[in-house]
């Protein structure tokens, strides 16, 4: 009763007190959409804390953001009232295994100042060994070679595990590959993400003292989003609970929709066969919906077969049933939906809480171009993110340069910029003496220097850039790292470069450059910083002002708005017919779950919609209303029968047998409307 009355179990309801208070052994909680699980996951650290049952430092806290990470800090700081010094091991699973690997790099064969290098260097470093082992670009793309190391790393396959198929001499090539990358990155003490977890796990496996360690610190773990984890996530968890299995994991398994990423929906359904005794918590009180549209997202969640089961409920009021229309075509949609925010919304709802989601990116376009054309603001979220701009990427590779000399892919990047004669033949004949000779590209360049083997234009560019590194290394052990970057722009030529161009495109670039070093401020060294750089998962964007928010389903989820309108809700669309026909079954149920997510980010009104045609490479097609809206209880739904000019009638009476299949090239091409039977 004691712990009962903690002002921080106050104000919950008794599923997640029971959450709360019950430490010991592992738990799985199951919770819904809306239903407060990063409110009870927070409050769990702060009980174990508070009751004694473990010092910050034995806790450890895994989200899948950065932004989650940080949040739940937050939250559990103020809590405490306590600094952040103080509180326990909490990030994401990448930014905690890069922590760990800084502390035994020498076990891996690397030093503690890797570089954590991203996909377009990733790509880079690819490119390169196919030119050295004279694999044709053009026939095998990098991106699809880093497709198969990434889901080999996921399923936690180093290039000495994965058995090749012997009747498919691609893979065979691209597993060649993968064994100079993970060569090269040695060479260059780097890792890429993927490496950052399994090299822990290769790590605990091999070093029993490592591990040891970490199983006699951490007398607690907590998961969030437990559902979105992949193999080798789930396997480094299982390494380190495997002492007290005191491992608590959070999450939904109906709003499990990233298997593409490498998630596996059955880490999450299958937690109770793998930790026996577990104890099953479900968090189904919702605090973000109305009735009619839980009931709505339940009602078409419930023809799934693989999950848990559960059923969303709240106290607050029923609402407004959720809407149902159907348009002539996209563009009559984007029309449509614009209307109703312009005519019924504005005078209800602030902009920025009404938001537009879709199955696929390329059905903003009308949008967008509706709102331009009407002049209302929008953003598309999912843009170019803030780190990943020429500008700043180019002001990093400065910074690591300067970090740690292996970085050849930093040194790649900006030894020629700004322009120092520094061409493909130097950039070759220096990756050429570096491969053979198992040395970084600058200090392949002093060797090369020495023996004169480099072209007089060449030389002088590179004497001086190479130099330069040396000054900027001196400089920061006497200089704050936000001002030595201003200083490597200057001496390096870059901010001058910018400068000469006057155009409003490279005031921008500047002005981004700014923005960059008063960012650096917020980090005590230089080290940290480029940590966050390369962990950094958050989209930035302008949030400034009223504005209809464009973005993709997936991308949603997680978030919230008051109105949510979804368009594009046709067979081959959504349900997306590729997916289908790569996955069948299991894809169908990954589809519903993201129609589910979709419904439940809506708070207040929700809109879904369909088109009778559609534009699909420069041809219109006929299509069909997705099964989806078959499926959702016409109890909870509005049905508008939308009359359009010189148009027909539509109505959403169908009776189609989908088990036969539906072939289309995007989406369903069926010469049918929607009140005929089809067989």
């Amino acid at each position: 009763m004691e712990i009962i009355k903690r002002n921080y179990l106050s104000k919950l309801n008794n599923n997640q007190k029971e959450a709360i208070i019950n430490l010991d052994g592992p738990c799985l909680i199951v919770a819904g959409a809306g239903s407060g699980k990063t409110k009870v996951l927070t409050s769990r650290v702060v009980h174990i804390i508070k009751e004694k049952k473990a010092w910050p430092n034995q806790i450890l806290c895994v989200t899948f953001t950065n932004k989650a990470a940080k949040e739940m800090q937050n939250r559990i700081s103020t809590s405490l009232n306590e600094k952040v010094s103080s509180l326990p091991w909490l990030g994401t699973f990448h930014s905690v295994c890069a922590k760990i690997l800084r502390r035994h790099a020498e076990a891996m064969g690397l030093n503690s100042k890797f570089t954590i290098i991203d996909q377009e260097d990733q790509l880079r470093l690819i490119k390169n060994i196919c030119k050295a082992e004279n694999i044709d670009v053009k026939k095998i793309a990098p991106k699809f070679i880093l497709s198969f190391i990434n889901q080999w790393k996921n399923k936690g396959l180093l290039p000495e595990n994965v058995i090749a198929k012997k009747d498919v001499p691609l893979e065979r090539a691209i597993l060649n590959v993968y064994k100079y990358y993970q060569e090269r990155l040695k060479i260059l003490n780097s890792c890429d993400f993927g490496d950052l977890i399994l090299l822990c796990v290769t790590m605990f496996e091999s070093n029993k003292d490592i591990l040891e360690l970490y199983l006699n610190n951490f007398k607690y773990i907590l998961v969030d989003e437990y559902q979105d984890s992949n193999y080798i996530q789930s396997k480094w968890l299982n390494l380190l609970a495997q002492k007290r299995k005191n491992i608590c994991c959070v999450g939904d398994d109906d709003q499990s929709i990233y298997s593409w990423r490498g998630a596996e929906i059955r880490n999450f359904l299958d937690f109770s066969k793998t930790y026996k005794n577990t104890k099953v918590i479900k968090l189904e009180q919702n605090y973000r919906s109305t009735q009619n549209i839980l009931s709505a997202a339940s009602g078409l969640i419930s023809k799934n077969t693989d999950r848990l089961g559960k059923k969303l409920w709240t106290d607050s009021k029923d609402g407004d049933l959720v809407n149902l229309n159907c348009y002539r075509n996209g563009r009559d949609e984007a029309i449509g939906i614009s209307d109703i925010i312009e005519n019924k919304l504005k005078k209800k709802y602030s902009l920025n809480n009404v938001s537009i989601l879709v199955r696929a990116i390329f059905q903003t376009r009308e949008f967008e171009e509706r709102f331009l054309k009407i002049g209302m603001g929008y953003r598309v979220v999912g843009g170019t993110k803030f780190y990943e701009r020429a500008e700043i990427k180019d002001s990093v590779a400065f910074l690591r340069i300067v970090n740690q000399k292996y970085d050849d892919l930093a040194f790649e990047r900006i030894i020629n910029i700004p322009k120092r004669s520094i061409g493909d033949t130097t950039l070759k004949l220096l990756h050429d003496y570096g491969r053979i000779n198992k040395k970084s590209l600058e200090d392949s360049s002093f060797d090369l220097l020495q023996q004169n083997k480099i072209k007089p234009k060449a030389k002088t560019g590179l004497i001086q850039i190479l130099n330069l590194f040396e000054k900027w290394r001196l400089d920061l052990k006497e200089k704050k790292h936000y001002e030595l970057i201003e200083i490597i722009l200057d001496e390096s030529g870059y901010s001058k470069m910018l400068k000469d161009k006057k155009d409003l495109e490279s005031e921008g670039r500047l002005e981004n450059i700014k923005e960059f070093i008063r960012g650096m401020h917020d980090f005590d060294n230089l080290q940290g910083f480029l940590e966050h750089v390369a962990l950094a998962t958050a989209i930035d964007k302008d949030w400034d002002g009223e504005k209809v928010n464009l973005m993709t389903m997936h991308a949603a989820k997680g978030l919230e708005f008051d109105v949510v309108f979804l368009p594009g809700w046709e067979e081959g669309l959504f349900p997306h017919q590729k997916s289908l026909e790569e996955k069948g079954d299991l894809a169908l149920e990954e589809e519903r779950r993201l129609a589910y997510v979709g419904i439940t980010r809506a708070k207040q009104e929700s809109y879904i919609s369909f088109v009778m045609s559609r534009m699909y490479r420069g041809d219109w097609v006929d299509s069909l209303a997705s099964r989806f809206i078959d499926e959702l209880p016409d109890k909870n739904i509005r049905k508008e029968e939308v009359r359009n000019q010189n148009s027909e009638d539509f109505f959403f009476d169908q009776d189609i047998d989908y088990s036969k299949g539906i072939k289309s090239p995007g989406y369903a091409r069926l010469q049918k409307k929607l009140n005929d039977k089809i067989k």
